[in-house]
């Protein structure tokens, strides 16, 4: 792979190689047991929409042209670092069905087959554990983790149901509470995670995790690709809803990329972003 990127922040302009770009953030060095470091991705339009929502039906997708390659080489870099995987009962209903793809293994495509051997090289287990969220705990359980020896964690609030909470837990799985009500929320969730050794926890989650993040001050980066495109439409998800965040939500830019051989010759952005210090 040789694709190239332009770096505009910080300093000069330079043209960077973009395999190996994340990779280079380190960021499975980055966490403590006492303090995680929790990363979240997201790829969105101008419009700031992340995917498309059928009015009819509720689904969700992925509207053709807004994840490109060099998009998801860059994900499959973050992927790697992780201690954990934290998903939601959504994905998995979605995987279920067969509207989304597995990716809860590193080094499956062919492409990335050198990052399962990043991650020996760099002293992480060949696959990071699962750490799935769920409210309703009314999900599936792929065959995937259990093939490739992952451990799966599930994460509820106190009030989700008892008798889900005793089926998981009769079936082999530990459960954590992680909040007050039915959701999981993200400070209670840290703190657990850290307290079994996981140190770098990246959400493959949506809007409603990220919120509680920030809300909860735990949220320690933001990579956030952006096409070049209008999506439009009335129904869609944005990479937030809910009440107004306010400070919380006060982000610094630190890194900057354009990538030139997007998808139509329309280009994209590549940021990644920090809360400010306190």
């Amino acid at each position: 792979m040789s694709a190239c990127m332009l770096r505009l922040f910080p300093g000069a302009p330079e043209e960077v190689a973009l395999p190996g770009a994340y990779l280079a953030h380190r960021l499975h060095e980055r966490g403590r047991v006492d303090a995680p470091f929790v990363y979240a991705s997201f790829v969105n339009s101008l419009d700031g929409r992340i995917a498309l929502r059928d009015p009819a039906t509720g689904e969700s997708r992925l509207p053709g042209g807004l994840v490109s390659g060099n998009d998801f080489r860059l994900f499959l870099e973050l992927q790697a670092q992780a201690d954990c995987l934290i998903t939601h009962g959504g994905y998995l209903r979605d995987l279920s069905a067969g509207r989304l793809d597995d990716v809860l293994q590193v080094g499956m495509q062919e492409s990335a087959r050198e990052l399962a051997q990043w991650r020996v090289d760099n002293g992480l287990p060949p696959q990071p554990a699962i750490v799935i969220a769920s409210a309703s705990l009314d999900f599936p359980m792929p065959d995937s983790p259990a093939r490739h020896g992952q451990r799966v964690l599930i994460a509820t609030g106190a009030s989700a149901p008892a008798d889900r909470i005793a089926r998981w837990r009769a079936a082999g799985y530990e459960v954590l509470i992680a909040g007050s009500g039915a959701s999981v929320e993200g400070g209670p969730l840290v703190l657990e995670l850290g307290s079994r050794g996981l140190r770098s926890l990246y959400l493959l989650t949506g809007p409603r995790m990220l919120d509680t993040m920030l809300r909860d001050g735990r949220l320690s980066r933001l990579y956030l690709t952006t096409a070049h495109r209008l999506l439009g439409g009335e129904s869609f998800h944005s990479m937030l809803s809910g009440p107004e965040l306010g400070d919380a939500g006060r982000l610094r830019l630190c890194t900057l990329h354009y990538d030139v051989s997007a998808p139509d010759g329309t280009g994209q952005f590549f940021a990644h972003f920090e809360p400010r210090p306190a």
